[in-house]
């Protein structure tokens, strides 16, 4: 059987852990009209146990010239900076000490340019749904309620980590919607805003990366 032939390797590629990294990403990109339209390539790796392992090989790939990575810091946002600047050092990419608050770019000659953003803002512990939260409209009646909800369940009750008490408190928001969605639908339905300073700090980074 004659098989199709494969798509050449995208030059530009971002690559984060999962679907819902990638569709925040992907609907944060179409709303903001700001930029103009940039072509790169998504990638979710399935986690970050297996994202790690493949940076180097990514930046390796003939014809590329732009790896972005996303990833939770989790609760230890150094430790995760470690994670990934060491598998850029492993490639001769000199890296800095601390993340940039702005989202960090560093240009290697003969290197493909190399972004790293840690979720939720490059200075704090957290992950994607840390990110999301904030794009809550200020005044949004529904939030507040949300948490209440949330607080009110017995801890014998809970299936979540005290550390998770945050995403239950915003998919319980975001099943309030008209139409309850993921995060990335929400933000692509306008039930999120991306006009918040941590949002437009993270939309500059993307169109300086890919830019």
């Amino acid at each position: 059987m004659n098989r199709p032939p494969s798509s050449p390797p995208a030059p530009r590629i971002l690559l984060v852990e999962g679907d819902d990294d990638k569709h925040v990403v992907r609907y944060i990109y179409i709303r903001d009209r700001s930029q103009s339209p940039s072509t790169f390539c998504i990638k979710a790796k399935g986690g970050i146990d297996q994202l790690l392992p493949s940076i180097g090989p990514e930046i390796n790939v003939s014809s590329r010239q732009v790896v972005g990575i996303l990833v939770d810091a989790n609760n230890d946002l150094a430790a995760r900076w470690d994670a990934v600047t060491k598998r850029l050092r492993d490639e001769k990419i000199k890296v800095p000490e601390h993340p940039d608050p702005t989202g960090t770019l560093i240009d290697t000659k003969g290197k493909p340019r190399v972004g790293i953003w840690l979720m939720p803002d490059n200075e704090s512990p957290g992950e994607l749904e840390n990110f999301v939260v904030q794009m809550i409209p200020g005044a949004d009646p529904v939030w507040p309620l949300s948490r209440d909800y949330i607080d009110g369940i017995p801890r014998e009750g809970r299936k979540f980590s005290a550390k998770k008490e945050l995403r239950a408190q915003l998919y319980a928001w975001l099943a309030a919607r008209e139409d309850p969605r993921r995060m990335g639908l929400a933000i692509g339905a306008g039930d999120l805003g991306i006009d918040g300073d941590l949002s437009q700090k993270f939309v500059a980074w993307l169109a300086q990366l890919f830019g």
